[in-house]
């Protein structure tokens, strides 16, 4: 049983990332035995392909071969040289393409195309003696050993059984006429390369296998991997809880904030900082000990309390330092920081100057250096 370097047991099926992981560095089910097969049997049919041309084709490439009078000799070589390799570049893609193009469809279907140029990269392992001496001693070399035999046995044993069976046919070939010979060394030939094809069928469904279970069994993780995944991938679960506590707590918070909307026409005023916040505060002499914060709120919510105060005729008064201030010290409900009642102070004298018919301007309001806020909350200190 496989260990990691912590002693665990690698136990656990590989999870999805890690075959993922596994595919984009190459690393792929892949036999070279299958391979064989595809090219021996897009050779069969491209040779049953070739048999249907093949009259027409053996005459066009006599004529290669005639080449008239002495005089024209020289000329004619050099004609049909380059003819010549005109069409030996033809037969070449005629049989190599459908060849490359069975050998990737195989590859396709058994673990995909995988263009990684991890695997191009020198490994300076692979230099090592010792682990080469291993290699020629491990499961996988005593595997491969089996398969070389398995093919040797395999193999020659089937085209054994096919040349016995037609060896009294093959005895009379030297009595037949030219084309009689030629016929049946074809037929022949195509029962032993079917022959051949059926096995190494046999012998790359085996090593295909032997592939897929080779590979599961090294990309099988401990429970620890897993566990170490979950958390790469998807955060600690000390952080997902943390995470979801504040998801519900902004949740409640937000809710909070929304139903105080319908307490702002109980607010003496509201003060805001135009674009970004708005504080409503309530302060009655004997009935409240300092102002309290009736709502509060940034953005969307900020401009929702600017609309409840004009609806229910409620001072608004801008005063962007004092609106910071209070947002970012205060808790809905809760009175004030003690260091802002002097601040607060001012404002309602001013607000009750207006309510009396005067017109002055807002004073100047002097804030503490702890309580002098930007926008994000950082203090300016």
């Amino acid at each position: 049983m496989a260990e990691s370097d912590d002693g665990q047991e690698k136990t656990e099926e590989p999870t999805p990332k890690k075959k993922q992981d596994a595919k984009e560095d190459g690393k792929v089910i892949t036999s070279k035995e299958m391979f064989v097969f595809a090219s021996m049997l897009g050779a069969i049919v491209i040779l049953m392909a070739a048999g249907l041309y093949g009259p027409s084709m053996a005459t066009a490439w006599s004529t290669f071969f005639r080449f008239g009078s002495a005089e024209t000799l020289d000329s004619l070589m050099l004609v049909r040289l380059l003819e010549g390799m005109k069409y030996i570049g033809i037969i070449s893609l005629v049989v190599g393409t459908p060849l490359l193009i069975a050998t990737l469809a195989i590859q396709a279907a058994m673990g995909g195309l995988i263009f990684s140029g991890k695997n191009m990269q020198p490994k300076l392992e692979k230099f090592n003696i010792l682990k080469g001496v291993a290699k020629m001693v491990s499961m996988k070399a005593l595997v491969e050993l089996g398969k070389a035999l398995l093919k040797v046995f395999l193999l020659g044993g089937l085209a054994g059984v096919i040349l016995w069976q037609w060896l009294p046919v093959l005895d009379t070939t030297a009595f037949m006429t030219v084309g009689e010979g030629l016929s049946t060394l074809s037929r022949v030939t195509y029962r032993v390369l079917s022959a051949l094809v059926l096995g190494l069928a046999v012998i790359g469904a085996i090593d295909l296998f032997w592939q897929a279970y080779s590979m599961n069994k090294n990309l099988k993780m401990t429970k620890q991997e897993i566990k170490d995944e979950s958390k790469q991938t998807e955060g600690s679960p000390e952080v997902k809880g943390a995470i979801r506590r504040r998801q519900m707590e902004a949740s409640q918070q937000g809710a909070a904030r929304r139903a105080a909307l319908e307490n702002v026409l109980d607010a003496n005023a509201v003060i805001t900082n135009p674009k970004h916040f708005s504080v409503a505060l309530r302060y009655v002499p004997g009935e409240t000990r300092a102002p309290v914060v009736l709502a509060l709120g940034e953005g969307a919510m900020a401009f929702q309390i600017r609309e409840r105060a004009i609806e229910h005729n409620v001072r608004i008064l801008e005063a962007p330092p004092l609106a910071r201030a209070i947002y970012f010290t205060s808790d809905l409900g809760s009175e004030i920081h003690p260091a802002l009642y002097a601040a607060v102070a001012t404002l309602l004298a001013h607000i009750y100057q207006l309510d009396q018919g005067g017109t002055a301007d807002l004073p100047d309001i002097d804030l503490p250096q702890d309580f002098r806020f930007d926008e994000n909350g950082i203090n300016a200190a």
